[in-house]
């Protein structure tokens, strides 16, 4: 088990983190905003379960590696960043196409593909990877031993945040949508301040974490 101090701190970082909007919240605003509360309950869901992947590969050795590994981490730093701004770009570039996507309202997809889709967002999220690699293993008490349980264990703490904010997110967005739908710039607004949003936070990634 792992203490309630190392909990308690993990939470509070796993807390910024997760409340700063990257791209599993925004794939989520989308979702609702799209097609509704259903479908962006259903996308969190998805995100959780592809986030918790990343853990287990994270307590089955990933996060041993990255942390012995200055090239290791720089490398995934990195990439991570550029796909960030990668996403940001195109949101930014892509803004104006959100009305559009509104009012394609009546192609709602089945549960199950939009639970896949959540899925792979959440597994391929680059802030997650970063963070669970990078910043998870440091909270785990090696004297304690059951590295790997403490780690699962963080991780589900790390999820029931996630799904707890991303389900605001995602019923905050759906009860607005109707207001977003009257205006056009509005719209627009959205898909601009989200990809800004992502290009920050990407620079940010680049920016931080260990260089040496």
């Amino acid at each position: 088990m792992v203490s309630s101090d190392r909990v308690l701190a993990f939470a509070a970082m796993s807390f910024l983190l997760i409340v700063i909007p990257g791209p599993s919240v925004l794939f989520v605003i989308g979702r609702a905003l799209a097609q509704g509360r259903r479908a962006a309950l259903t996308t969190v869901v998805g995100n959780t379960l592809g986030a918790y992947v990343l853990i287990v590969a994270v307590a089955l050795g990933l996060g041993a590696v990255v942390e012995r590994s200055v090239l290791v981490f720089t490398a995934l730093k990195l990439a991570g960043a550029a796909y960030l701004v990668y996403l940001g770009v195109k949101a930014w570039r892509q803004r104006g196409s959100l009305q559009a996507v509104f009012n394609a309202d009546g192609q709602a997809r089945g549960s199950l593909r939009t639970l896949w889709e959540g899925f792979a967002v959440g597994v391929a999220n680059p802030k997650t990877i970063v963070f669970f690699a990078a910043v998870l293993p440091q909270f785990v008490d090696r004297e304690h031993g059951h590295v790997m349980v403490q780690m699962l264990e963080l991780g589900l703490v790390f999820n029931l945040i996630a799904l707890t904010c991303d389900s605001v997110w995602g019923l905050a967005a759906a009860t607005g949508r109707d207001w977003f739908a009257r205006s056009p710039r509005r719209m627009s607004l959205v898909g601009g301040v989200g990809g800004l949003a992502m290009i920050g936070l990407g620079v940010t990634v680049a920016a931080t974490g260990r260089k040496d």
